[in-house]
């Protein structure tokens, strides 16, 4: 726990989320779509990250979730990224990608989930602008929205690539 709230949407290893019983009903009654399982799990044990914050006197009931993997297909070109190796996997389109200026999905590709990961990009979640609507409405917590367009991934400060030349 880093502040003095538990979050409503929270990360787990691998590509599960942890969210809250007060965002999974907010969910399913908005019939928003993307995200599988909506499991109970039991929480154990809450720790604090800071010694100032304060150890919840109720834990909500949470559920894990698995954003879809979609058919939307992140274009690379489009992206700006900066590949070190072609994609093995042409259902996937895993590849070795160092940088990436933007998200841009190839289009025709996208089926329309509110929530899900992109091929070629499957560490990132996208989702609509109804649900970025969604979630500040309902005042969830532990969700960052960046814009597409300005979306950068580039630890090694590559830049991007260059457009090709038309």
């Amino acid at each position: 726990m880093h502040g003095e709230e538990l979050a409503d949407f929270i990360s787990c290893p691998g590509y599960d989320w942890l969210v809250s019983e007060r965002f999974a009903e907010a969910f399913r009654a908005e019939a928003l779509t993307g995200l599988d399982g909506f499991h109970s799990v039991e929480i154990i044990r809450v720790r604090r990250m800071r010694k100032r914050s304060l150890t919840p006197l109720a834990v909500p009931r949470y559920y894990v979730v698995s954003p879809c993997f979609g058919r939307a297909l992140a274009d690379p070109v489009l992206n700006r990224a900066r590949i070190s190796a072609p994609p093995t996997c042409p259902e996937c389109r895993s590849t070795g990608i160092d940088a990436v200026h933007g998200i841009v999905l190839e289009p025709g590709t996208w089926s329309g989930e509110d929530i899900f990961r992109p091929r070629g990009m499957q560490g990132e979640l996208l989702v609509t602008e109804r649900f970025k609507v969604f979630a500040e409405r309902h005042g969830f917590t532990n969700m960052r929205f960046t814009p597409s367009e300005q979306f950068v991934w580039d630890p090694s400060n590559l830049g991007p690539a260059p457009l090709p030349s038309s």
